[in-house]
């Protein structure tokens, strides 16, 4: 027998840390994440929070924007700041294109807009896990290579380079195919929102030539983008 999450019924359950301050909301979570494989440790203000998530290891996070003593965007950042790579999906009440850049900024890999669909937020749970497992390796990118797990771009000759979640994304997307093209349709359906902007493919592709060079991504026009050194 197998969950929704393709967990066999009776192995592990996922560590995951929920921080929410909403009494109600929490207490639906930690039920519905209990049943569907995930072991829950529920932090109800962002200083909580950051302890545990600190101090114990997890496989996801939860982490509501609007929250008490460490705000949640800011959380994220602390999280990242020291080390923490564990991919985090942002709950929040607002749903501005801003906001969402914000977060995503800031070091979270997904953002639920509330109220939302129990089944999209375990949907994207379950994304965020295979990217992060799919995405644990060292990447080729010419002379350099993309660390995916830490979000970092290095060399022997440079000092590392520090990426956002998204701009990591969009480039172990096409390290791990080189050569191909994707369309700037099928780069935004695999990293961002429906919500997002229909520019926020080339934004992100500028944010990355800006720190790592105009020849790391190729714009094949009419097209799309492939790898530049492909």
């Amino acid at each position: 027998m197998t969950r929704s999450d393709g967990t066999a019924a009776g192995t592990a359950e996922v560590p995951l840390l929920l921080v929410e301050d909403d009494a109600k909301l929490s207490e639906l979570l930690v039920r519905l994440l209990g049943t569907e494989g995930y072991r829950v440790d529920l932090a109800r203000d962002g200083h909580t929070g950051l302890h545990r998530a600190l101090t114990s290891e997890y496989e996801v996070m939860v982490i509501d924007r609007g929250l008490p003593a460490v705000e949640g965007v800011d959380l994220v950042r602390r999280l990242r700041a020291q080390g923490r790579t564990t991919p985090i999906l942002v709950l929040t009440a607002r749903g501005t294109t801003a906001d969402r850049v914000e977060g995503l900024d800031a070091g979270a890999e997904d953002y639920v807009v509330k109220p939302f669909e129990i089944d999209e937020f375990l949907a994207r749970l379950r994304a965020l896990r295979r990217r992060h497992t799919d995405h644990s390796e060292r990447l080729d990118l010419g002379d350099r290579q993309l660390d995916v797990a830490n979000r970092r771009v290095f060399s022997v000759a440079e000092p590392p380079i520090e990426l956002s979640g998204r701009e990591c994304e969009l480039l172990a997307i096409l390290a791990a195919n080189p050569g191909r093209v994707f369309t700037r349709d099928e780069l935004r359906g695999r990293i961002f929102d429906a919500a997002d902007s229909t520019g926020v493919v080339e934004t992100y592709v500028y944010y990355l030539r800006r720190k790592l060079g105009r020849d790391v991504i190729r714009t094949v026009h009419g097209l799309g983008y492939r790898m530049g050194h492909a």
